[in-house]
């Protein structure tokens, strides 16, 4: 019985990271993946379907981190909330917004890859995606907000989508250009002067 090569793998997925992150997804090459990670052509289809397949398995974990992140707001449970929670949840500070650039740092280039380099996939509008599930978020937040009496202005959904599409590249685009930690830091501290929640909604 042969034994299937599990040193392949890791060297197949850093091969296809790096051709993807230099080309994009559309202008790789799977042969030049291959010859690069120092594999067959028949390795690659033994594991994936084809090109696409493989990428998904690239950015695979980024993708788990993200939903994780998504999955707690939008299935986080209002109720239970005290006023003054609900307050603080707006606030917006260099501190608290600062981890949700360590999340992402962690999968950097993945996030990249998966922000950047996925036109011809199946997340090639990953983005405008996101931005529609955090738009749930943010709106179901607001409305909680609202009926509670601590909320003054009247937002559409449409204007809250265009708020949080607006709100949302100013997190991924440092990554998107290859910022530094310490330029990311400085970008978070003046962003956070820049978008004012508690102002949008009128917050009391």
């Amino acid at each position: 019985m042969s034994v299937r090569d599990t040193s392949i793998d890791p060297r197949l997925l850093d091969s296809a990271r790096k051709e993807f992150m230099e080309r994009g997804f559309l202008r790789a090459e799977l042969k030049r993946i291959c010859d690069n990670a120092g594999v067959t052509t028949g390795a690659v289809y033994k594991r994936y379907k084809g090109k696409e397949e493989l990428f998904c398995a690239v950015v695979k974990d980024a993708l788990n981190v993200i939903e994780e992140y998504i999955f707690t707001r939008m299935d986080l449970d209002l109720t239970p909330l005290s006023d003054d929670e609900m307050h603080d949840m707006w606030d917006m500070t260099p501190e608290k917004t600062m981890e949700m650039f360590d999340i992402f740092w962690d999968i950097r280039e993945d996030l990249i890859i998966l922000l950047d380099k996925a036109s011809g996939t199946a997340y090639e509008n990953f983005i405008n995606e996101f931005s529609c599930r955090m738009t749930d978020s943010y709106y179901r937040y607001y409305k909680e907000t609202k009926k509670r009496g601590r909320a003054t202005a009247n937002i559409t959904k449409s204007e809250m989508h265009v708020l949080c599409t607006a709100f949302w590249n100013a997190i991924y685009e440092p990554f998107v250009h290859g910022m530094s930690r310490k330029e990311i830091e400085e970008h978070c501290r003046i962003m956070c002067t820049f978008f004012n929640w508690p102002g949008v909604i009128g917050l009391k």
